[in-house]
């Protein structure tokens, strides 16, 4: 009969073959359980499984302030020519920057370029707003539907259609229906009183834009017939 000792000359004289295998399988069977811990202690040494975030209980929201443009997106230029429009149905007029893109609807009628735009509206009104009644009314509604709402200042303010405040505000811009994006817009909202209404004349433009000079032409040119 052949020999049944290959692979194992070489090892040490009169030790059994049996113990030698023996040997190496407790051997392994003891870094296997040296690896697993022996008792159920074991420290893990993976990374963390990454978790989704949960949403603010009871569904609420929370909408980011956007940074002003470190390149503000455009001044309305000086040279931009101004044409009237007339709202019939909510009885005011104001001219405001020829070319922009025009949405009326009703008493409410509002004009945009990119991020700048005026927009007007009515609300009804038997006396003048004050100071102190735009914060109590109408500073809480903004609050609750502009995007981000970050109140500047509210003062009285009178044009020539009539007396009332100028509420200063930023907000987070409608998204570009294009591209998606945002900027931050800063927003002159006139509440002005005539005719037994309130006429509400807003001016915007990305934050850090010149439009001191349009404003101003625009919000002279109201008028409550």
């Amino acid at each position: 009969m052949a020999s049944e000792d290959h692979g194992l000359r070489g090892k040490t004289p009169g030790r059994p073959v049996g113990l030698a295998i023996a040997a190496a399988v407790g051997t392994t069977l003891a870094i296997s359980l040296a690896a697993c811990g022996g008792g159920g202690s074991s420290t893990s040494t993976s990374a963390p499984t990454a978790t989704t975030p949960q949403p603010p209980a009871g569904g609420a929201t929370t909408t980011v302030t956007i940074a002003p443009e470190t390149n503000t997106p455009g001044d309305i230029p000086d040279t931009t020519a101004y044409v009237p429009y007339s709202n019939t149905t909510g009885g005011y007029t104001f001219s405001h920057p020829e070319g922009w893109a025009q949405t009326t609807q009703g008493t409410s009628a509002s004009f945009t370029d990119k991020y700048n735009g005026a927009a007007a509206s009515v609300q009804a009104g038997s006396t003048s707003p004050t100071v102190a009644s735009a914060q109590a009314t109408e500073v809480p509604k903004l609050q609750a539907t502009e995007p981000a709402f970050a109140l500047t200042s509210v003062t009285a303010a009178t044009l020539p259609a009539g007396p009332g405040v100028l509420i200063i505000y930023r907000r987070n811009s409608p998204s570009d229906p294009v591209t998606g994006r945002s900027v931050r817009q800063e927003v002159h909202r006139y509440l002005i009183y005539g005719n037994n209404q309130v006429v509400a004349l807003d001016l915007f433009g990305a934050v850090g834009a010149d439009n001191v000079d349009p404003y101003a032409r625009m919000s002279q040119s109201l008028r409550i017939p």
